[in-house]
């Protein structure tokens, strides 16, 4: 699941490059789009034809009448790797009826004192609801949109390491991310050498994603030492 109560801060910018990431894998990716807006839907129906398919699910609402809820919102056991887009705005006891077991949770986190603000009382929401604890089996922030060597992303590492959870990444104010979702693809899709960098930032992300369960996982220093802004 990726997930901020705060709107903005990324959400559809991690799940869409997340389900990119493991599609090129040749997995069966599933993605569960609660927004409203639809972001990583449209995202989805601008993908390429020739490139791997995602299987987008509209779960903001249910489009089909005939089908229950729960039925819309399955994942089918032929599925190798189900995201969940949530909703932003989502109070935390609305947030924990879209928990499955087990889920691992993504936030992203912009450098801001308003998002700083909003996201520390998100994840102590999280981690003090009963509901969401039973069924989250791991928390991870990434840092998005971020700049090198400014005192506001300074001030966002420094709240992000005293967290007691994993910090496993920043990700670059890059129009390359734009340009990404504008064509249906991940950063790590696009053939530049302009997006070295970006593979750089994203592979703690896919490492933690990847890494089997343990009971206190090490958080990982953020990747800037081959970018210059």
């Amino acid at each position: 699941m990726v997930t901020n109560a705060k709107g903005g801060c990324g959400k559809t910018t991690l799940t869409t490059n997340i389900a990119s990431h493991y599609a090129r894998l040749g997995k069966n990716v599933r993605l569960f789009d609660h927004d409203s807006q639809g972001s990583s839907l449209a995202w989805i129906n601008r993908r390429p034809e020739d490139i791997a398919k995602i299987t987008g699910v509209d779960a903001s609402k249910n489009s089909d009448h005939r089908l229950t809820r729960s039925f819309q919102l399955r994942v089918p056991p032929e599925t190798d790797v189900a995201i969940i887009d949530s909703p932003a705005g989502s109070d935390i006891t609305e947030l924990s009826t879209l928990f499955q077991q087990n889920d691992s949770v993504l936030i992203p986190v912009l450098p801001s004192p308003i998002d700083i603000h909003a996201t520390a009382h998100f994840i102590k929401a999280l981690l003090t609801t009963g509901r969401a604890r039973q069924k989250m089996i791991r928390l991870a922030v990434v840092a998005n949109r971020v700049r090198k060597n400014t005192l506001m992303y300074h001030s966002l590492e420094r709240f992000l390491f005293s967290l007691n959870i994993p910090f496993i990444s920043s990700l670059r104010d890059t129009q390359l991310y734009a340009k990404a979702i504008e064509l249906g693809i991940g950063v790590q899709e696009i053939s530049t050498s302009r997006n070295k960098v970006d593979k750089e930032q994203w592979a703690p992300i896919i490492r933690w994603l990847d890494t089997p369960v343990v009971d206190e996982p090490a958080p990982v220093t953020p990747l800037f030492n081959s970018y210059e802004q």
